[in-house]
């Protein structure tokens, strides 16, 4: 590469989508790959980001980080976190102000980890639009609702989807617990 193309391209790279696979195909830009694995993803200020089949993964997003999702294409955005967890920011006003779908099903805790509202976020994740953006606070939610819809939906074995769920985020043994007693009534 010569000089003055090394110098064209360093004054471009600001300019490049903050949004990227970190996997073998680093350097991606634009919608989500339709990944036939978990793998993870960068967008923005987001610190925990996954992506698998046009499911992004997330911990929370900021205002900016929503913008560069709609730009990335992505068409729902999925949020378990209640407003008073945030109170900072009118997200479902963001999200809608970007002409982007916003579904709201907030939970905390074991007591709210109801069978009723696993088969409700399950058939969110199945039936939405996307490119979808999933997100709780940390993914330790996402995490928890990741292992019910992969085994269920996605047919894989409960260790590799235990796995992939503590890969997202879920970090909470009760959680999983919960999680795995359903999976079990259900399978």
């Amino acid at each position: 590469m010569t000089m003055k193309a090394t110098a064209l391209l360093l004054l471009l790279l600001p300019f490049a989508p903050a949004c990227r696979n970190t996997s073998a195909a680093q350097g991606h830009h634009g919608p989500p790959p339709q990944t036939e694995a978990l793998e993870p993803y960068q967008c923005g200020s987001i610190q925990r980001l996954h992506t698998y089949d046009g499911i992004f993964l997330a911990s929370q997003p900021s205002q900016a980080d929503f913008e560069q999702a709609k730009d990335g294409g992505v068409r729902t955005v999925l949020n378990i976190r209640y407003d008073r967890e945030h109170p900072e920011m009118d997200e479902k006003a963001i999200v809608e102000g970007l002409g982007i779908t916003y579904i709201h099903k907030p939970w905390s805790g074991t007591d709210e980890l109801t069978d009723s509202l696993l088969d409700e976020l399950r058939g969110v994740l199945r039936d939405s639009e996307r490119p979808l953006l999933f997100h709780c606070h940390s993914a330790n939610r996402v995490g928890a609702v990741w292992l019910a819809y992969r085994v269920l939906d996605g047919g894989i074995p409960v260790e590799d989807a235990i796995a992939e769920a503590k890969q997202v985020g879920l970090k909470s043994p009760a959680y999983q617990e919960k999680v795995l007693d359903y999976i079990r009534r259900n399978s």
